[in-house]
């Protein structure tokens, strides 16, 4: 089996697709489809996502300072895909998806999309220019998930909501359990 080398680049995948949330001091409000996001630090609990300088949820990002990631699922995929390719500057994304923005509980001006089954509240911490893209590092100042997901123990069952993910231009279901953390080193029992 031969190998072929390229330029570098990202070939990272998946990523998860989620739709951040942000406004601005005006009360305008956006949402923009990033897959350069994640998870940086467990204690205090922070994240990242990376924004091209010219998108128009920038500027709403760097004078807010907070933004909203909200998880994407199957029946969010349409949207998901429509807030990736059209901007807030030509269209009202909230209208044209028929997504309802909801007041998150410890931000003032970035809004959550109620359709989501987890939406993560976020402060910036820190802007990062790196080149094509500047990193906002934001802690984590709360999770609010769908209660319909929370089962007859109360656990929250994350991977029965039809997340999805972004594969190579491509939007991917995410759902077969392969197995669970620790089981390749978990004893049998006898």
């Amino acid at each position: 089996m031969g190998k072929q080398i390229w330029k570098a680049g990202n070939m990272v995948y998946p990523l998860p697709a989620v739709m951040v949330s942000t406004g601005d001091k005006k009360g305008n409000t956006n949402i923009i489809t990033i897959a350069w996001t994640g998870t940086i630090c467990t204690n205090p609990a922070m994240v990242y996502i990376s924004v091209r300088p010219e998108r128009h949820s920038y500027e709403m990002l760097k004078e807010s300072g907070e933004f909203v990631i909200n998880l994407t699922t199957d029946k969010l995929l349409r949207a998901t895909d429509y807030c990736g390719v059209r901007s807030g500057r030509d269209v009202d994304k909230w209208k044209e998806t028929g997504l309802t923005p909801q007041a998150a509980s410890k931000l003032s001006y970035a809004p959550m999309i109620a359709e989501s089954p987890v939406n993560i509240e976020c402060k910036v911490t820190e802007i990062k220019k790196l080149g094509s893209h500047d990193m906002f590092l934001a802690e984590v100042l709360a999770v609010q998930v769908d209660e319909s997901y929370l089962n007859e123990s109360n656990k929250f069952e994350l991977n029965k909501t039809g997340l999805i993910a972004y594969s190579h231009g491509e939007y991917l279901s995410l759902g077969k359990q392969l197995g669970t953390f620790g089981y390749s080193v978990k004893k049998k029992r006898k």
